[in-house]
């Protein structure tokens, strides 16, 4: 693996792991301690991180010198099309395993990060800094 491409998946594994523990927290408190359905719960927590997530990986993980309006359009873009896939595998996992659903969560979460990296390096910020 080249070497940029590794520090840019460890700092996108930084600002995962950031936006991954704000989106589970705010899940976890809106089904365990609010009542609320898991799907409700999950856009509520990725609603939360995507803002945060867009920031730090512009700035800090890709360096990306493309024009913030277009970089947000591509951004969600990638977002829409990566959450679909994992409210999808989530709906699946429910569907499915009979394990508490919070952890059905974790599991639809990791196709999600493996597919939001790959599409926001190469299509979200392809023009990046040094």
């Amino acid at each position: 693996m080249e070497t940029k491409i590794l520090k840019q998946a460890v700092k996108y594994g930084v600002v995962g792991v950031g936006n991954t523990l704000l989106s589970l927290f705010i899940i976890w408190i809106m089904m365990k301690v609010l009542g609320y359905s898991g799907i409700v719960s999950n856009v509520a927590g990725y609603a939360a991180g995507v803002l945060n997530s867009f920031i730090w990986n512009k700035q800090w993980t890709f360096k990306s010198s493309d024009a913030w309006a277009g970089s947000a359009i591509r951004f969600g873009i990638v977002f829409g099309v990566c959450y679909l896939l994992q409210l999808g595998i989530l709906i699946h996992l429910n569907a499915n395993l009979s394990i508490d659903p919070y952890y059905n969560q974790v599991i639809a979460m990791v196709f999600y990060t493996v597919a939001n990296f790959l599409m926001n390096k190469y299509f979200t910020f392809k023009r990046q800094k040094g």
